[in-house]
């Protein structure tokens, strides 16, 4: 039945766009996103993506340029014209990443472990095949086959705690960014990208030994890289073989560029320690040390002190400790140095709440809103909008925020029972109809992230408004259901859609 189910889709799908010719490989293929949608897509959501990543790396503008003109150098010899963009995220986490429509990114992180401009050639040359191949828009299909709808929105998210908080749109890109690609998507991006390497004149044996290196670090299992790179493409000595091959293949030899890629990210490496303490800082902080968590912040600070994310950690640790005056000092200076990343807005709100300065708390929520949709932000203005007495307004919030599936998430959806179900209980309390004995039997379920109880049920025949009522006298906790026997006798089972049931009253227990 689900391979009748799949071959069907597959027909729809040829029947709705037939098929096209991918422009890297010259392969025919399925083609159900547009490209104006592939486009659209990628063009929405670069901006949130990189948000939800760690933010745009700031304190080296000649590294970011360099990448760009790396980038563009292998653009120019590229099998498919796009918009192409190039940026470097500022996370330790070895990453790099391509969206729909050429928006293409690489993390700090990953500069970090490269040593030639060859190496940082083939890391974008492979990430541009993903986008000129097509294989991001392959992945949307892949959700139109399973889930009957153009883009799959509320997905399950991995890697960064900030990419778990996007809530609405933003989750697309999380999406996105965190699906694993095919053994044959890896191959051709890492075949075309060494061809790219090539045309442009770069060395494509970087490639071979760039992989060499992945495979021994994934052999170690190193943590940072597990969920990192290695996570969306994986490395493998089947790889390395193949890419030895291609690099036999072309059989040219290019530029190294081992001088100008140290000279180009010195900066990067003199901040390295830095951002380790920071790192380590976070980790603390996770770990509910937030003295020491203070320190390794101060420590960064004391390195490099125009990096906003120190002094993010900073008040964060101060916040923690209860130090809100000093943690929203250090949140402005954040802000100061970086008034383009969601998480301080955030944070300095959470803060101003905690202090009873409504208005510029709000207004610190509503600008880190629209950098990034997340849970966060919009629970607590969803829970300011209720201070104001603006129930539909906190509705929304809690919505969007429900929709996120994290502890935030939770929370919204417990402010949305507390507020609906007084009035709206069929809402949230199910009922199911059964037959024992003869006796018409209704299993009522609480689905809800809190406790009921004062249950009332009105049982009737469908199409009539009265029915006789059943009280539950106990406690139905949150996932938990309860059967009620009434006194209704059935002759049989085919009788059961004469009949409905709904709660028409209920508690909810705090």
């Amino acid at each position: 039945m689900m391979a009748r189910r799949i071959a069907a889709l597959w027909a729809l799908a040829a029947l709705v766009s037939g098929c096209a010719t991918n422009p890297v490989t010259g392969e025919n293929e399925l083609m159900l996103v547009s490209e104006d949608t592939e486009l659209r897509t990628g063009r929405e959501q670069y901006a949130p993506s990189r948000q939800m990543q760690g933010g745009d790396f700031l304190l080296d503008p000649p590294l970011g340029a360099y990448v760009a003109e790396v980038g563009q150098r292998l653009v120019r010899v590229s099998d498919r014209k796009l918009p192409y963009e190039f940026s470097v995220i500022n996370d330790s986490t070895p990453n790099a990443w391509a969206l729909p429509g050429g928006k293409i990114a690489v993390n700090r992180g990953l500069l970090w472990e490269l040593g030639s401009e060859a190496e940082l050639a083939a890391v974008l040359a492979h990430e541009i095949v993903h986008a000129a191949a097509r294989h991001g828009a392959q992945g949307m299909q892949r959700g139109v086959l399973l889930q009957g709808a153009l883009i799959a929105a509320g997905v399950a998210t991995r890697d960064s705690d900030y990419s778990r908080l996007a809530v609405g749109a933003a989750s697309v890109g999380a999406g996105l960014l965190n699906q694993s690609y095919s053994r044959d998507a890896e191959r051709e991006a890492d075949e075309y990208g060494m061809r790219y390497m090539a045309r442009a004149g770069y060395d494509p044996m970087a490639a071979v030994e760039l992989q060499q290196t992945f495979v021994r670090l994934n052999e170690r299992r190193e943590p940072n890289w597990l969920s990192g790179l290695f996570a969306s493409h994986p490395p493998s000595p089947e790889r390395v073989e193949l890419n030895r091959r291609t690099a036999a293949q072309l059989g040219v030899k290019g530029e190294r560029g081992e001088a100008r890629y140290r000279r180009m990210s010195a900066r990067l490496r003199e901040l390295r320690p830095a951002y380790e303490a920071y790192d380590q800082g976070r980790k603390a902080l996770a770990g509910g040390e937030t003295k020491q968590a203070l320190a390794l912040a101060e420590q960064a600070l004391g390195l490099e002190p125009s990096e906003a994310l120190f002094h993010g950690l900073k008040g964060e640790a101060l916040a923690r400790q209860g130090r809100t005056d000093e943690a929203e000092s250090a949140y402005n200076r954040a802000i100061d140095l970086d008034p383009g990343f969601f998480r301080h807005y955030l944070q300095r709100g959470e803060v101003r709440l905690k202090q009873g300065r409504w208005g510029e708390a709000q207004a610190d929520l509503k600008r880190s809103l629209a950098l990034l949709p997340t849970a966060d932000a919009h629970y607590l203005l969803g829970r300011l909008a209720l201070r104001g007495g603006d129930q539909r307004g906190a509705l929304v919030h809690f919505r969007s925020a429900a929709g996120s599936g994290s502890d935030t998430g939770r929370l919204a959806a417990g402010e949305l029972v507390r507020i609906q179900l007084p009035d709206q209980p069929q809402r949230y309390l199910g009922t199911r109809l059964g037959i024992e004995r003869g006796w018409l039997v209704v299993q009522v379920s609480n689905d809800t992230p809190l406790a009921v109880d004062r249950v009332e049920l009105l049982v009737g025949r469908q199409g009539q408004q009265r029915g006789a009522r059943y009280r539950i006298g106990r406690v139905i906790p949150s996932g938990g259901q309860v059967r009620v026997v009434t006194d209704i006798r059935l002759e049989s089972r085919e009788q059961l859609p004469q009949w409905r049931a709904l709660v028409r009253r209920a508690r909810i227990v705090e």
